[in-house]
């Protein structure tokens, strides 16, 4: 890594010493603001600012993003150069498949097939294939893992030559869970860190693209990471960066604390619904105020989430208290936890009350305590409906016009009802206005 700004510098892990590339070391050259920037283009800043080399990173990148204006932010494309990629099964094969494809290229032509290799960490989650044969008994699980590495015994053989063959490649088998929450729960450290030229290792945040559009999950333990197609994953695999449009960044504020009755769920249809109608395609949403204090790492997960939902490229919450209590909670290390609140906060990216407020193109505000229960309907998660009007909604949405508020019926169709039947034989009418739970 070079060094074109004299930013590297070195700092206490708390486990020993580091490499970082100080963001602070940008306002003795004359940029000011870098303080008030939102936490996520300061990400974005640290990523150019440590890969510059003039080639793909330029100098002019950097002073770009350190000189962002978030009132009207210059439209010129920017390098994004993630940490690490995440994989689902779908895209994750074939992107194995072209690896392989590139080595036998590679020991056809003379070379080193060994030198084929992912230039980040790649994280394969098998997901999205899995099929439910056996259900409503305890060893389903069993059952059905052992079914999918039946049906799928050439795939599999193939991950496993992979995973050791290829450096910096891992899979996470079937049955482990879907690829955004194993990301969240297990790989995501919010700090990564690769050895420098003398072996001493760099540290910078975490930070990915994923081939799932609900990578966004992760925006909630504050790294910054978003979906993306196979060939953009792919490329960024190779060493190559996402190149995007600098992009807007609106503030949500929140103060207050959820009341009692109130979830997660009704949370994240109120913030999608007053996305969804401010309009926030192609663009960041980043949480601030005291009332992030109040809500805990799952909860933020759950907003993260519905990023696609609410059309926006992620909607992030940056690294707080909070986050090193999950991370500890779910079984980091504890020196990887010391070394998390160490760099953030010699960079200014731990989040705090008493942190000064970033500045935005734009803020939305909610008081939590403002959020009740709410259903999420008739077919669009933007379309809440708060609990006290939810019979007379869905009774007018039946035979309102078909589209996404209503189902077109006919009066004469009201009394309709359906047979089903149970895995235990039982048969069961179903009228409009059942609810079916489905395990």
């Amino acid at each position: 890594m070079k060094d074109l700004f004299g930013a590297r510098d070195t700092f206490d892990t708390g486990s020993g010493t580091g490499y970082l590339y100080r963001l602070d070391a940008l306002k003795n050259q004359g940029h000011t603001n870098i303080d008030r920037l939102p936490f996520s283009i300061k990400v974005l800043l640290e990523g150019a600012l440590r890969n510059c080399d003039e080639f793909l990173v330029t100098k002019e990148h950097v002073a770009k993003l350190a000189e962002y204006d978030p009132a009207a932010p210059e439209q010129v494309e920017i390098p994004f150069l993630p940490a690490r990629v995440l994989l689902q099964d779908f895209t994750g094969v074939p992107a194995v498949v072209d690896l392989a494809a590139m080595r036998s290229a590679m020991a056809r032509l003379g070379g080193n097939a060994d030198e084929i290799n992912p230039n980040v960490q790649v994280d394969l989650v098998i997901d999205h294939s899995v099929q439910v044969d056996a259900f409503g008994m305890p060893d389903a699980l069993r059952i059905n893992a052992e079914k999918e590495f039946e049906r799928n015994r050439e795939r599999y053989e193939f991950l496993r030559w992979g995973k050791q063959a290829f450096d910096n490649f891992n899979v996470v088998p079937p049955a482990s869970g879907i690829c955004h929450q194993v990301n969240l729960e297990y790989i995501a450290k919010c700090v990564w860190s690769r050895p420098a030229e003398d072996g001493v290792p760099v540290y910078y945040p975490d930070t990915l693209v994923g081939t799932d559009s609900h990578t966004t999950m992760i925006d909630g333990l504050g790294v910054v990471g978003w979906g993306v197609g196979g060939i953009e994953a792919e490329a960024v695999m190779l060493g190559q960066p996402v190149f995007m449009l600098m992009p807007e960044v609106i503030g949500f504020e929140l103060t207050g604390r959820l009341p009692e009755g109130a979830t997660a769920t009704d949370l994240v249809l109120t913030v999608t619904q007053m996305l969804r109608e401010y309009g926030v395609v192609g663009k960041f949403v980043e949480f601030f105020g005291p009332g992030v204090s109040n809500m805990t790492i799952p909860d933020r997960a759950t907003i993260a989430n519905m990023s696609p939902e609410y059309g926006a490229t992620m909607g992030f919450f940056p690294i707080d208290q909070e986050t090193l209590d999950y991370l500890s909670r779910t079984g980091r290390p504890a020196e990887l936890v010391e070394t998390v609140k160490r760099y953030t906060q010699a960079q200014g990216l731990f989040r705090t009350d008493d942190s000064p407020d970033p500045q935005f193109k734009d803020v939305l505000k909610l008081d939590l305590g403002d959020v009740v229960p709410s259903l999420s309907g008739p077919k669009r998660p933007q379309d809440r409906i708060v609990l006290p009007d939810m019979k007379e909604a869905f009774r007018d949405s039946l035979t309102a016009n078909a589209g996404p508020k209503g189902f077109g019926l006919e009066k004469h169709e009201l009394a309709n009802t359906g047979r089903y039947t149970d895995q235990r034989g039982n048969e069961l009418d179903l009228k409009h206005g059942d609810v079916v739970i489905s395990a």
